[in-house]
């Protein structure tokens, strides 16, 4: 029996939905707020100029799981949700030209993808929830979207031997997405899902892989207390035949190149850009704050995980170079647990902590670098593998924004962000992925400081700034995403905002090369958030339009949400049939 199109909305975010109050969480309840509350967006384009600030301790700053508010927590409102469901039929004259601006507009603003939901391929590789995911393609499609992000799951698609892959899903998705029009940004993903915020499914690594694991411990990322996490292959053993006599990195090489083969008639035109997993969601970085049985809990500083065999004997090799033999058998032991605030600890006080110390720079230095060298590694075989094939390649970087004013910047030193009050850790980053030609992608950009909590000194804006700057000066493109769901006015000015930036007094005014929206579920297509995403769509595409106010822009996009709503109607009766 064929699922009302009500079903099919709900479905998306593997939920049901209905419009009953009683059914908002407390949580929910907390976060709601009134619309009449929202602010309009300026009437001229907002400038994000990127200067160095001495403000807070200063000089750093990256993303992660952010704490901004979820605004506009009310459950979807069914009859209005039909509204984000486009049709195949003929557009009226005034659609047309909507979408024929778009496609002049093409080279100037900032082009908007959306996130596909992290289940959208089943655990039994076919398409989830297929009659709403297409109709949502055409949502997203009728409202000027570039295209969509989607995760392409290691542990799905080699999950039961090594070198057998099953692209089942991925293949029908992908032709939909090229029916609809939309580009997609296909994501390696060599993580785990799980135990990350915003993670509402459980996708494990592959069971070969993790079969390995469980005979050699060591292959997980492990902390001082001996915890060890599932999440990524430590990166320890890059180099080291552990799955099944391939490395880790070669697992990774042959798994991208299975996909180049499977997919090539798509590449670079309908698959334009391939973002590469290199750690725990999909972010280059190490899995010191982890979620999962509660491990950790925001804004604790985290933990370092160095302390498998592999990690260690690495360490080991280091400090006897360094004619330090002594700093090689263990990590810091003085540096606190996962929910330690800096002061808490004497590795990362403000006055005379381990982090400013001879020590702490010669652990913190061979810390990053093991990153940057894992990164390099990945991006070096991802590149020979998709040359010449018209795509972009892209790496996701955490942004840890708590503790950002304090000297030590302890969250981002335990991840492997070596970015301090007196050290940029960014720059480093940015300049190893120049050398590759990959795109920084960089998370929290709808996040304001005052939003988050102050008693934890966190700056999401000062960091975007400082790693805009830091692309700037490397001259790596920047992407940007926000890290938590948001579909309210002040989160969509400030990703606005964040979109251009000025990255020295002297340089001219540069944009974010593309802005990925988290996440397609169906909060997204309730009728004021749906007004709203539609608004900003068309505004991010508009870019700097001298010619053009954001109320004139927003007129444009309302009449154009206005006019398509019989077609919609029209699509969600069919869709029920």
């Amino acid at each position: 029996m064929a699922l009302s199109i009500t079903h099919q909305i709900g479905a998306l975010a593997g939920t049901p939905v209905t419009s009953e109050a009683s059914n908002i969480s407390a949580g929910e309840a907390s976060l709601a707020v009134n619309t009449a509350m929202l602010r309009k967006s300026s009437a001229s384009p907002l400038r994000c100029r990127v200067q160095r600030t001495d403000g807070v301790d200063a000089l750093s700053p990256p993303l992660s799981p952010c704490r901004s508010p979820v605004l506009g927590g009310i459950r979807p409102d069914l009859s209005v949700a039909c509204q984000a469901f486009a049709t195949e039929v003929e557009a009226p004259t005034e659609v047309r030209e909507y979408k024929e601006e778009g496609e002049k507009g093409k080279e100037k603003g900032v082009p908007v993808y959306v996130m596909m939901p992290l289940d959208s391929v089943t655990m039994e590789n076919t398409v989830n929830r297929r009659k709403a995911m297409n109709a949502s393609l055409q949502a997203l499609k009728s409202a000027g979207v570039e295209g969509i992000m989607m995760d392409v799951w290691w542990g799905l698609v080699e999950r039961d031997s090594p070198g057998s892959y099953n692209w089942g899903g991925y293949t029908e998705l992908l032709e939909m997405a090229k029916k609809h029009g939309l580009k997609v940004q296909a994501v390696m993903s060599f993580h785990q899902c799980g135990g990350n915020v915003g993670d509402s499914v459980t996708i494990p690594l592959p069971k070969w892989a993790v079969e390995e694991m469980d005979k050699d411990p060591d292959l997980a990322y492990t902390d001082q207390w001996g915890r060890r996490n599932y999440e990524y292959i430590s990166l320890g053993c890059d180099t080291l035949p552990v799955l099944k006599g391939r490395t880790p990195v070669q697992c990774y090489a042959d798994f991208m190149r299975a996909f180049k083969d499977n997919f090539k008639h798509l590449l670079g035109d309908t698959i334009v850009e391939i973002q590469v997993g290199m750690g725990p969601a999909g972010e280059l970085r190490y899995p010191s704050y982890p979620e999962q049985n509660g491990t950790w809990k925001f804004p604790g500083i985290g933990a370092f995980q160095c302390f498998d065999k592999y990690m260690l004997s690495s360490l080991k090799a280091a400090a006897e170079a360094s004619g330090k033999p002594e700093w090689g058998s263990t990590g810091p032991t003085d540096a606190g647990g996962y929910h330690s605030w800096p002061e808490d600890n004497p590795f990362f006080r403000k006055e005379g902590g381990g982090w400013n110390s001879t020590y702490g720079e010669f652990f913190l230095t061979w810390y990053s670098q093991m990153l940057l060298d894992h990164g390099d590694r990945i991006l070096t075989a991802a590149t020979s593998i998709f040359e010449k094939t018209g795509v972009k390649i892209s790496v996701k970087i955490a942004g840890i924004h708590w503790h950002y004013g304090h000297r030590s910047h302890a969250p981002e030193l335990t991840a492997g962000y070596y970015n301090t009050r007196y050290r940029d850790g960014y720059l480093p980053i940015a300049r190893m992925l120049a050398r590759h030609g990959a795109i920084f992608n960089f998370t929290c950009i709808e996040m304001r400081d005052h939003e988050q909590p102050q008693d934890a000194l966190c700056a999401p804006e000062k960091l975007v700034r400082q790693v805009a700057q830091a692309t700037h000066k490397a001259q790596v493109p920047l992407a940007g995403e926000n890290a938590l769901p948001r579909y309210d006015e002040f989160a969509h000015e400030q990703i606005l905002q964040a979109s251009s930036f000025v990255g020295d007094e002297d340089s001219k005014e540069s944009e974010m090369c593309a802005f990925t929206y988290l996440r397609m579920n169906p909060h997204l297509f309730e009728a004021e958030n749906w007004r709203r995403f539609v608004a900003f769509v068309k505004k991010m595409k508009e870019g700097k339009n001298p010619d053009k106010c954001w109320e004139q822009v927003e007129r444009e996009a309302e009449h154009f949400v206005h006019v398509t709503q019989p077609l919609v109607q029209e699509a969600a009766v069919a869709l029920m049939h």
